[in-house]
């Protein structure tokens, strides 16, 4: 029994690598299909087309500069950029995907204060990243002490999730939602990979701790704002039961004479 130890260019053709794909697309399926908005972002992770199941009409997507040449996306990204510094306008994406940026990233707090600036109020920011409370956060430490280099994503810098929902709530988004998957533990020989597969299972009943990613989905909030939405009906019943100058003008002589 080996753990995962794939090389960068076919990280996502191992056992792990289609099995964390898997597990990730379909929650990012479950959540994108009932978002609406004018823009949406996927930054990172273009192996997979994670807005695929979004109905929203403007849909791009981010390569990162570090990792831009390490992976097989499955369609050309519309741009490439740092995620700490985005090229977005201010409150212009309705829709935002992080699927392991912040482990990766330099400097994690800043990418989220970009994703703050850039977001519609009441837009939503998805994030997916590794669970250092789980057996990938165990095999991750374990590499970091016994193995150098490191391979993915055994390099990265993993964020408890109690640490990001903090951020979160700092920089005014309400985590809605709260998934994890990837029970499994990285093993990357097939056959013992199928004997723990029953770890999944166990999780889909209840029975199961931290999953090796957890899955986020915030809502951005604006204090103060409320959005007001015209009552049409009522304006309609005003112009029907308002009086004209001249009716009333005339009215007016009447009742002189």
């Amino acid at each position: 029994m080996s753990i995962a130890s794939a090389q960068p260019k076919d990280r996502f053709d191992s056992t792990v690598g289609q099995y964390l794909q898997a597990q990730e697309q379909l929650l990012y399926d479950q959540a994108v299909c009932d978002l609406f908005g004018f823009n949406a972002v996927q930054i990172g992770s273009l192996q997979m087309d994670l807005l695929s199941n979004s109905r929203i009409a403007h849909r791009y997507k981010v390569a990162a500069p570090t990792n831009a040449c390490l992976i097989k996306p499955v369609s050309p990204p519309d741009l490439a950029c740092c995620d700490d510094f985005l090229p977005f306008a201010e409150m212009s994406v309705d829709l935002l995907l992080l699927p392991h940026r912040l482990e990766f990233s330099e400097r994690p707090h800043q990418t989220l204060r970009e994703a703050a600036r850039v977001m519609m109020p009441e837009g939503h920011l998805i994030i997916s990243g590794f669970n250092p409370m789980s057996t990938w956060g165990v095999c991750a430490a374990l590499k970091k002490l016994f193995y150098k280099p490191l391979d993915y994503p055994w390099y990265g810098d993993f964020i408890a999730l109690n640490r990001l929902k903090d951020w979160l709530v700092l920089l005014g988004f309400e985590v809605v939602v709260v998934q994890s998957c990837c029970h499994v533990p990285p093993i990357e020989n097939l056959a013992w990979h199928k004997r723990f597969a029953f770890m999944d299972k166990l999780a889909r009943h209840g029975f199961s701790g931290g999953g090796g990613v957890y899955f986020v989905v915030a809502k951005k909030r604006v204090v103060g704002m409320m959005p007001i939405k015209p009552n049409w009906k009522q304006s309609a019943k005003a112009n029907l039961l308002s009086v004209s100058p001249k009716t009333n003008t005339r009215q007016s002589k009447s009742r002189e004479k």
